[in-house]
């Protein structure tokens, strides 16, 4: 069982990888937990894979082990959802002592997440992700919430889990396509902090696609690692946390545009495309370097180009994105592999020309 240290001002934790869920007995065993409840949440996909393992290693701990199923999907993160655990909670009695477990993807964790910080002002809380998304980000540094209105994760707070467990056996069941959608936020992570990591998924390519076990514990490995340097050093996105939204400012537009029709991963893709694009104009990248960016999302089943987009609807949603402050947008462009920074100079007339870029053609 590998084994990554999170230490943040706002809260240390653990993550554990690992080959079944066996192991998570043994991650636990340093958390208090006599006497106490255990509420797994997780979703329709999810629940009848893993939702009986896990709950058949909770009850050799806890005293009480409960579940509720939500809805797979984005659709079900919302106040609603929320609110409807919330009575769940309350009828089965849970108190600040007891724990919310997330088990799912990024959907579920967020949920989990912002419902274990508000309900009698925190619950201790486990993040036990099945998808790659969620492994390689989604999972890791406290952020959680909910969307409204059609905008993304406008509702949420910074808590932290006490402990993420990712049991790899997991990603081999998603869809090809989802577990691509995953895979865009570890390109994300080596493009913008390690040029080596980056290389290795070229040298990897087929035994990242196959699933190899150890190929996926590199994967999660390297991804977590990231992501934890990057939130050991800004917990609350006040600064150096920003790089890890390459592709998300016009990816989550474009999302909210294509709504149930891309997925989050897949619009990642597109923004950073995007991005690497304006990087392009902006003389930060050379034009060979933007298109090996942009090629390398084909042979991981990721898009990079895109129809039927509203451009104007799409830079509206953006100005509406939760990364503008009283400074303006903060852009994320490409300097090289390896490398990102923090951009605020970037104009709508820069974002419609790489809308335009990544706008589907019979040519392209």
């Amino acid at each position: 069982m590998e084994k990554i240290d999170v230490n943040c001002q706002n809260g240390s934790y653990n993550i554990f990888i690992d080959k079944g869920f066996e192991s998570l007995a043994e991650a636990l065993k340093e958390i208090d937990h006599e006497g106490c409840k255990a509420f797994i949440v997780t979703d329709s996909n999810v629940a009848p894979l893993y939702l009986e393992s896990l709950k058949s290693v909770l009850k050799k701990i806890f005293a009480q082990v409960d579940h509720s199923e939500i809805k797979a999907g984005e659709e079900s993160k919302n106040i609603k959802t929320v609110e409807d655990l919330y009575s769940a909670l309350t009828c089965a009695k849970y108190t600040r002592s007891d724990y919310i477990f997330a088990l799912g993807g990024g959907v579920v964790g967020d949920i989990a997440g912002f419902l274990a910080a508000t309900y009698k002002r925190g619950l201790r809380f486990v993040q036990v992700p099945t998808t790659l998304l969620a492994m390689a980000d989604s999972s890791i540094g406290g952020k959680n919430g909910v969307d409204y209105n059609g905008y993304k994760n406008m509702v949420g707070s910074f808590y932290n889990p006490i402990l993420i467990y990712d049991n790899i056996e997991t990603l081999k069941s998603l869809e090809d396509r989802q577990f691509a959608n995953g895979f865009a936020e570890a390109m994300k992570s080596a493009i913008i902090k390690d040029s080596h990591y980056y290389e290795w998924m070229i040298d990897s390519m087929y035994e990242i696609n196959d699933r190899e076990d150890d190929a996926l514990i590199e994967l999660v490995s390297k991804s977590a690692s990231i992501k934890k340097s990057v939130v050991e050093n800004d917990p609350l996105d006040k600064g150096e946390r920003a790089l890890l939204n390459l592709g998300h400012t016009i990816g989550h537009a474009i999302e909210a545009d294509k709504i149930g029709e891309l997925l989050h991963g897949e619009c990642v893709a597109l923004g950073t495309v995007a991005a690497a694009f304006i990087s392009w104009k902006k003389n930060m990248l050379s034009m060979e370097e933007y298109y090996e960016i942009r090629d390398m999302f084909v042979p991981f089943n990721l898009p990079i180009s895109v129809d039927n987009i509203d451009k104007d609807h799409i830079i509206d949603n953006i100005s509406n994105d939760k990364k503008v402050d009283n400074k303006g947008l903060k852009f994320i462009l490409i300097k090289k592999i390896g490398k990102a920074v923090i951009d605020a100079s970037v104009s709508k007339e820069e974002i419609m020309e790489a809308l335009k870029e990544i706008e589907y053609s019979d040519e392209f």
